[in-house]
């Protein structure tokens, strides 16, 4: 009956259209009260729940992608991924899935991605034969690496909802495979619908002007070396790389692009303060749910009841995938982080499961959601990035769920993709 009370109010608040972050804390305060528990406690966790270092990364990441994202970077990676991909048939398909991996590296936000990548590829590829129905699906599906790839504002908060257990390090280094991976199967089915439509050749960059456009990318790209490199190099934390890639996306994009004009800048300060607030509110909310779940010993509950399905841990781990999958159409990503790490870490760890592989499947899963009709947000920037209606574009997108349930299989059942380069990096027990 507690659990019931617990998930009820939540399920009833988010029925009704309370914001997710205000429904956790409500719904906690349900149980809370159900179950006797003071509320003082509650107000402790949530202090508890924020009052962590490594979630200054959070602020930091969204910051520097949010400089880079608006200081013209998007622009210069669409025409530096066309020198490698360009020339090919459906060589646009390409190279807006190459553009999203790069900025993906740098913004660590499939939102800001579908939205900066877009803006700039959608039109272009409209012009040269493509649908734009199409052209929506390949941004929305490529962004998903954001999540993936290093930075990754998800992995930051598994981490933390992991109890800070598990290594942010260990994380990042943990989706460059499974980002690469995704990368590679989308842009296989991209070329083979080019030569089954017959979309156009690209045309290839001549040297001179190639060298001039990796130069000026370089500035933006040395963003992902700061983050990757100084972490892999133990030379400083994720925190910190956070903090030196903020100060080096200002340095480039005010001082070398000069494509931002100084005036916005409070604007921009100010939408990234209030992304942050929101986040922030939802990970103390989030504490006092989780401590909630814990007074009524709920993870317990959900590891015996997965045990009593099977003694299987691939039975299990499907089941998992598509309770993750149902879960993710219905509420955004970062809430069901928060709710569902503390749940299901402890089946995952019975079954032997490495807690940095299954943050990559719970990665893979929700991200499959962000793209999925009725709660996607990613869905609902490409539909109006590319002026297109939300059925149309979610038809379009029918190949690409094959290749992301592909993908999601693979990263499920070869925890080899996740953890091959955090063992070879050492940053792992």
């Amino acid at each position: 009956m507690d659990a019931f009370i617990l998930l009820c109010s939540l399920a009833v608040l988010l029925a009704v259209g309370v914001p997710v972050a205000y429904a956790v804390g409500l719904s906690a305060i349900a149980g809370a009260l159900w179950i006797d528990l003071p509320l003082e406690a509650l107000m402790i966790q949530m202090t508890n729940g924020v009052n962590k270092f490594s979630l200054l990364a959070i602020p930091f990441f969204i910051l520097a992608g949010a400089i880079m994202a608006e200081g013209g970077i998007a622009r210069r990676l669409v025409s530096f991924a066309y020198i490698f991909v360009g020339f090919v048939r459906g060589g646009l398909s390409l190279v807006n899935i190459v553009a999203s991996t790069f900025f993906g590296a740098i913004s660590g936000s499939s939102v800001a991605d579908t939205a900066s990548i877009g803006s700039v590829m959608v039109p272009e590829m409209e012009k040269k034969g493509y649908p734009r129905d199409y052209a929506a699906s390949v941004t929305a599906s490529g962004s998903v690496q954001a999540i993936l790839i290093p930075p990754s504002h998800n992995a930051v908060i598994y981490s933390l909802a992991a109890g800070g257990t598990v290594s942010i390090a260990a994380l990042f280094v943990a989706g460059i495979l499974p980002g690469l991976l995704l990368c590679t199967s989308l842009m296989v089915m991209c070329v083979g619908f080019a030569h089954k439509r017959g979309y156009p050749k690209g045309e290839a960059i001549p040297f001179r002007e190639a060298l001039k456009i990796c130069l000026d990318t370089l500035w933006g790209l040395m963003t992902v070396v700061i983050i990757m490199g100084g972490i892999m190099s133990g030379v400083f934390t994720a925190t910190e790389s956070a903090a030196i890639a903020c100060l080096w996306s200002f340095f480039v994009t005010m001082f070398i692009y000069r494509d931002y004009k100084w005036s916005e800048l409070p604007n921009l300060m100010y939408r990234t303060i209030k992304t942050v607030t929101i986040v922030m509110i939802l990970i103390g909310f989030a504490a006092c749910f989780g401590a909630v779940m814990t007074y009524m010993q709920l993870p317990m509950r959900i590891t015996e009841f997965f045990t009593a399905i099977s003694q299987n841990k691939y039975v299990i781990l499907m089941c998992i995938n598509v309770m993750l999958l149902v879960l993710g159409t219905l509420m955004d990503m970062a809430p069901l982080i928060l709710i569902l790490t503390p749940v299901l870490l402890p089946v995952t760890n019975a079954l032997g499961i490495d807690p940095v592989h299954f943050g990559m499947i719970m990665m893979v899963n929700l991200g499959i959601g962000l793209i999925t009709p009725p709660v996607g947000s990613v869905l609902f920037v490409a539909s109006a990035v590319s002026k297109q209606k939300i059925e149309a574009v979610v038809k379009a997108m029918m190949p690409f769920y094959c290749v992301l349930f592909m993908v999601l299989l693979l990263v499920t059942y070869i925890p080899a993709i996740s953890l091959w380069l955090p063992h070879l990096f050492g940053l792992m027990g």
